[in-house]
């Protein structure tokens, strides 16, 4: 459709909204609505990639789910999503709804049980950058010269004004056209970490599970292999499926994976569930900072649990390598997220996720109750930005240490703790003593010990036994109220 301005092809401008009272059907317009927009963009892409050259602009719009309640719900207060705060008109901007399709369908399915409303569905005001797109089409590549004409010219890009955590953060509390969010990440938000996500781990979001589990270690990564190949030929395990950079899958344990030309640089390994239950593992590397940026854009998939099994620094004498560490409190000397989320706030441990943490250990060990403690420690972990903390004068690192109680210290599990917390994710830390710098013990070939060796090679046992564990919990048990704000926002 040729918008007013004659020079503008906007793709349905004016279809008007649908009302629907079955979560099924709305969730089936949305799929249309968006696949007819994306299709749309790439076509104009191809076709104007191909000429060279374009006297015309091509537009298409964000599908939209709106909701209007004119009085207060009365709903089981024990729910921490699933419901709007008050009176009002609500909308959000969706994309790739065929991929958030059961995400979708249980938030509708709330909101229409707990208000008594039917959502609209059509297109929002909100263009799809043409980046995003052509990001859902592998055949197809945005080059950086595209030749005769300027990109932006001709389609829309991605505008990082409008692309932010403001509603995470708390910082907007009505959107452009009045109405209140729904949704915690807005389509543009979300398609942009979708496209980080297949960068940085070189695997299609397509894949990932609702149970993450970060490390900083390639051991971890190779464990979790032979472990996945395990369970894919046990019929009784519920895995189906095991996916490796460049999306090669195998559905067996004698299946071989291709060598790479190169790495990405967070490798991420997805042993999948049919519905989606299964386990991702993303090896983020060293500090805070990749911590960050794994956790800012995973979040968007809406994950059921991230936990943090990576090796610390003990700090107590008592401590040995091997020993583990379930993170309680966490005093944050990382600094990357100051200005999302100020220090000041604290980071709680969420039940479910230590008693999931605890049980695994007891399992995976044999211990229990009191001869538990043999081996692992609960108390605060430090997150530090310099990995080369011990060579400044460590008066003053070590006197903070001390008045927080922290008994280890990385450089990761408490920006993934606080980002958790930021994106109302549950959260979890169990770490293994691999050093004691405090102690003379430093990071140093042939300082392992038999007792560190078997233990590694158990951390990452815990780790998936704990999300077993979490994989059995009712839903709304395992995401805490703990986690959402005053005026929170309806999806989860």
């Amino acid at each position: 459709m040729r918008s007013q301005n004659d020079n503008i092809y906007i793709l349905s401008a004016h279809t008007p909204p649908e009302s629907f009272s079955d979560p099924e059907k709305a969730i089936a317009r949305l799929i249309q609505l968006y696949t007819q927009s994306a299709d749309f963009l790439c076509k104009k892409f191809v076709e104007v990639l191909a000429a060279g050259r374009s006297v015309e602009r091509y537009r298409a719009y964000y599908p939209e789910v709106r909701i209007s309640t004119t009085s207060y719900a009365t709903v089981d207060s024990r729910l921490s999503f699933g419901h709007v705060s008050g009176p009002g008109t609500y909308t959000t901007t969706i994309t790739r709804p065929a991929l958030f399709r059961s995400y979708l369908l249980q938030q509708l399915s709330l909101l229409m049980e707990n208000h008594g409303v039917e959502v609209q569905v059509g297109y929002s005001k909100t263009p799809i950058p043409v980046h995003f797109a052509v990001a859902n089409d592998s055949t197809l590549v945005v080059p950086p010269d595209a030749g005769g004409f300027t990109l932006r010219d001709v389609f829309d890009v991605p505008d990082l004004s409008t692309t932010n955590d403001d509603i995470v953060n708390g910082i907007e509390k009505k959107l452009s056209d009045n109405s209140l969010p729904l949704a915690l990440f807005t389509g543009q938000r979300i398609d942009y970490s979708l496209a980080r996500l297949a960068h940085y781990t070189a695997t299609d979001p397509v894949h990932f599970q609702n149970h993450v589990l970060f490390t900083n270690y390639q051991f971890y990564v190779e464990e979790f292999e032979a472990f996945a190949r395990d369970q894919l030929d046990n019929s009784s395990s519920g895995y189906v499926a095991f996916v490796g950079t460049g999306n090669q899958t195998i559905h067996s344990g004698s299946e071989q994976f291709q060598a790479q030309p190169k790495m990405p640089q967070m490798p991420t390994y997805h042993l999948k569930r049919a519905d989606g239950s299964g386990i991702t593992l993303i090896n983020i590397g060293v500090g805070p900072s990749n911590a960050k940026t794994a956790t800012d854009h995973v979040a968007v998939l809406r994950p059921h649990a991230w936990i943090m099994v990576g090796h610390c620094a003990g700090l107590r004498n008592s401590q040995n390598l091997g020993d583990f560490v379930l993170g309680h409190a966490y005093l944050r000397e990382d600094h990357v997220l100051d200005e999302d989320l100020p220090a000041w706030v604290p980071i709680p441990a969420l039940a479910e996720i230590q008693t999931s943490l605890e049980q695994a250990v007891a399992e995976v060990t044999e211990l229990k109750g009191y001869d538990l403690k043999q081996v692992m420690r609960t108390g605060t972990v430090a997150t530090i930005d310099n990995r080369n903390w011990e060579l400044r004068d460590q008066s003053g690192p070590v006197h903070r240490l001390s008045q927080s109680r922290a008994i280890a210290l990385d450089m990761e599990s408490a920006t993934i703790a606080a980002n958790g917390y930021r994106f109302r994710v549950p959260y979890g830390t169990l770490l293994c003593v691999s050093d004691k710098p405090l102690h003379g013990e430093l990071k140093l070939p042939g300082m392992a010990t038999d007792f560190y060796k078997s233990q590694v090679a158990r951390h990452l046992m815990i780790g998936i036994r704990a999300m077993e564990i979490l994989r059995e919990m009712p839903l709304e048990r395992i995401h805490s109220r703990k986690l959402r704000s005053f005026n929170e926002t309806a999806f989860l």
